[in-house]
């Protein structure tokens, strides 16, 4: 007997569908991986949507600063699931040291110089690409300098306020900056995908999936997550991922995904903000739309 169709399966089928929707109307697509619980849920919808194949490059902006056990489920994932995966850097901060860890400028800045211009010139290809060769298992420089003018990210409207602001198919300027109050309207599941050229396109098949849905997901299709997830036995874990000066754990005892899903369901966090860890959000005056602005993911 079929099992009925719930609230799971309608957040799937939607999301597969504006997937699939983004690959026919838009060329060079990639999909902005951060190695998180929502972009690898995001990366799981992408290999049911296209029958276990990622049409599209996954490209990760490591600042060098992540907890290297991200780094080392990227590769292991990447690899395992053969992803054509694709990192880019602000090469010439770290050089010079121009950081929030080397005390030479604030969270935000750091945000701004690690990750959004990082972003922006990674995707123009205006920077150097590295892609990982699975012969070798290293990363090279990509001879690819085509910029990627549509980008799918794995963002949640209840994640936090700027998301919230957010359309399925959110049009950038060139530069990757947004213009909060000029998005397009998305009545009854009707979609713009006709966009002017030179119109760079944000798109975010899990908009409206919540924190809960994703651990539920998660659990449903026994999707492999980064361990910082979970309690390793000090009753600490984390909630949200970011790099480590910036992100911190929360209290919690959960050990595994159902945990997790019993954590969220009973309300432990119902009014502790998801991303209350992450300390660059309480310098951008509790949200970040002022990066978001600025073509931060």
């Amino acid at each position: 007997m079929n099992k009925p169709f719930d609230k799971l399966d309608s957040l799937e089928a939607q999301s597969v569908f504006i997937l699939r929707e983004a690959y026919r109307e838009f060329k060079n697509l990639a999909m902005l991986w951060s190695i998180g619980k929502d972009s690898t849920v995001l990366l799981w919808l992408a290999r049911k949507a296209f029958f276990g194949h990622v049409p599209f490059p996954l490209v990760h902006i490591d600042t060098h600063y992540k907890i290297p056990e991200m780094i080392q489920y990227r590769d292991k994932l990447a690899l395992e699931w053969n992803l054509n995966m694709v990192y880019g850097e602000n090469a010439q901060a770290l050089k010079e040291k121009r950081t929030y860890p080397d005390g030479a400028i604030d969270r935000i800045a750091c945000c701004k110089l690690l990750k959004t211009e990082a972003l922006k010139h990674t995707l123009a290809g205006t920077w150097p690409r590295y892609r990982l060769n699975h012969s070798t298992k290293k990363y090279e420089v990509d001879a690819n300098t085509e910029p990627y003018t549509g980008v799918i990210v794995g963002a949640r409207a209840d994640e936090e306020g700027s998301r919230s602001k957010e359309r399925y198919f959110s049009p950038r300027d060139r530069n990757s900056d947004w213009d909060v109050g000029d998005q397009p309207p998305e009545l009854w599941n009707q979609f713009k995908t006709d966009f002017a050229p030179g119109t760079h396109l944000r798109i975010h098949p899990l908009l409206d999936w919540t924190e809960l849905n994703i651990w539920e997901y998660i659990e449903r299709e026994k999707i492999p997550v980064v361990s910082l997830y979970f309690d390793k036995g000090d009753g600490k874990r984390y909630r949200s991922l970011g790099c480590y000066p910036c992100t911190f754990p929360v209290e919690s005892t959960a050990k595994s995904v159902h945990d997790i899903v019993e954590e969220l369901r009973t309300g432990k966090f119902k009014n502790v903000a998801e991303r209350s860890g992450r300390a660059q959000d309480k310098e951008d005056g509790g949200g970040l739309e002022t990066l978001r602005k600025e073509g931060y993911m």
